[in-house]
């Protein structure tokens, strides 16, 4: 559905969630209390608009509301949580964790194909598509990997440090979402998932994971690979927005092979984490 005119977006909010929380942290520094609590109530009210946003408000589960959505719709409210490229497994994983009812499996297997061919027929008809995560050496699609075509280039490309930059992002996103109340026992599942492939990650109760723990863990990884990996994508991206047409820049060049240089071995794009 299209958003009403003035509500920010998820990523605004994303954004200002990110201000207010340094902001925050610069208050308590100073010693300003005062500065720090009203912030605190700032940063309350912006990361309940990102849940609104982006669960469509409080649960309810006895009206089955959210079980009605359609597939596209389920899709995009896990993809969003995550924020990343990711592989139709995980993001039923989020969406059953998270949320209330299941994504159909069978039904994510043409979904991308779908979407690239409604783009076709009528270009920006929707307020998104879900489209490819696209290869930064070929710009071709990436196997398996879904992202949101509101989402900049940058982070719809994946090169060779994405994969692991993405699953540590991933895991601070869920983690800090977790945090704000008390975790469900599926999401403690889903958490444990991303704990167990993180080094220091874990508490040593197997099958549970700190949210805290595990979103700080994830940062101190994060920080060594977020830099290198960034230029990567930017590279290709900058290579996307100059050789690609709209089409190809949401789904993927199939035709011909954009390297940046030099020959490159055939890929099969990413696979699933």
């Amino acid at each position: 559905m299209p958003r009403s005119p003035g509500v920010p977006t998820p990523d605004e909010l994303e954004t200002r969630i990110t201000e207010l929380r340094a902001a925050v942290r610069r208050a308590m520094a100073a010693g300003d209390r005062r500065a720090a609590r009203a912030l605190r109530a700032d940063l309350r009210r912006a990361e309940q608009a990102w849940d609104d946003a982006v669960l469509g408000g409080p649960a309810t589960h006895d009206d089955g509301e959210r079980g009605l959505l359609p597939v596209r719709e389920q899709v995009h409210q896990a993809l969003t949580l995550l924020g990343v490229p990711a592989a139709p497994k995980l993001i039923g994983a989020v969406y059953a964790a998270f949320f209330t009812g299941e994504i159909p499996g069978s039904r994510l297997t043409s979904l991308r194909r779908d979407e690239e061919r409604s783009f076709r027929t009528a270009p920006y008809a929707r307020p998104y598509y879900l489209c490819a995560a696209l290869t930064a050496d070929l710009l071709a699609p990436a196997r398996g990997l879904l992202t949101v075509s509101t989402w900049p280039l940058e982070r719809r490309v994946v090169g060779p440090l994405s994969p692991r930059t993405d699953f540590l992002t991933a895991a601070v996103r869920l983690a800090e979402h977790a945090g704000r109340g008390t975790p469900s026992p599926g999401v403690q599942r889903l958490l444990w998932r991303f704990a167990s492939n993180i080094p220091g990650a874990t508490t040593g109760t197997v099958g549970t994971a700190d949210p805290a723990v595990l979103a700080e863990a994830a940062r101190a990884e994060l920080d060594v690979h977020r830099e290198p990996d960034r230029r990567h994508r930017e590279a290709a991206a900058a290579r996307a927005r100059d050789r690609l047409d709209d089409a190809e820049r949401l789904f993927g060049s199939r035709l011909r092979a954009v390297r940046a240089s030099g020959r490159h071995p055939a890929i099969d794009g990413e696979t699933d984490r």
